[in-house]
């Protein structure tokens, strides 16, 4: 998908009017808009902030520090992005900065039970083993290279758009990706030879 999200020009079901009318909205005081336009979506935000993150309890709490900082910074928003692009920087840059703090204040997390990710009619228990392979193999990769590999690889925007949503250079998000590609292709190289997934 484009970085132009389905929502930006047409209403839809929530609201009937588009990111950007939602967010110019809030901007002017509706006190219902941006919580529409969150709820549009949520399940993105918190895929990548899922994905961007080392635990769920981090991707929850920069996803909640980013919508706090959207909120707080609406009126700052040009129209030269999508929205929902707009939003991804801004939980992808909330997840980075908490991989910093935690480099100097490391902690250990117990594990977490709970999962946002929805049903899926394949085999259960062997989805469930690769996704938790995928994401042990996307936690080796620097956060830059992560961050870089989920917008590309995983949310299907183009180097150009990736560029624009990180704030770097199209050429640093190639290499970032080229980068994060090997190192994930060593650790995931046993997948293809299993054939029970």
């Amino acid at each position: 998908m484009g970085i132009a999200g389905v929502n930006e020009g047409v209403g839809d079901l929530l609201g009937g009017r588009s990111d950007v009318e939602l967010l110019a909205a809030h901007v002017a005081g509706d006190k219902t808009a941006f919580t529409t336009l969150v709820h549009r979506h949520q399940e993105h935000l918190w895929m990548t902030a899922r994905r961007t993150s080392y635990t769920t309890e981090d991707a929850a709490d920069a996803l909640q520090e980013a919508l706090l900082s959207a909120h707080r910074t609406a009126a700052s928003f040009r129209a030269d992005a999508a929205v929902r692009s707009w939003l991804h920087k801004i939980v992808v840059n909330a997840c980075l900065d908490r991989i910093r703090r935690n480099r100097s204040r490391p902690t250990v997390s117990l594990p977490d039970g709970d999962s946002f990710d929805p049903a899926d009619s394949r085999d259960p228990m062997a989805t469930a083993e690769t996704s938790i392979e995928v994401h042990n193999a996307l936690m080796t990769l620097a956060p830059e290279q992560r961050a870089a590999v989920v917008a590309v690889d995983m949310e299907g925007y183009s180097v150009a758009d990736a560029a624009r949503l990180l704030g770097v250079p199209a050429g640093t998000v190639k290499s970032r990706c080229a980068r994060g590609r090997l190192k994930l292709a060593v650790h995931l190289e046993f997948l293809r030879y299993d054939g029970n997934r």
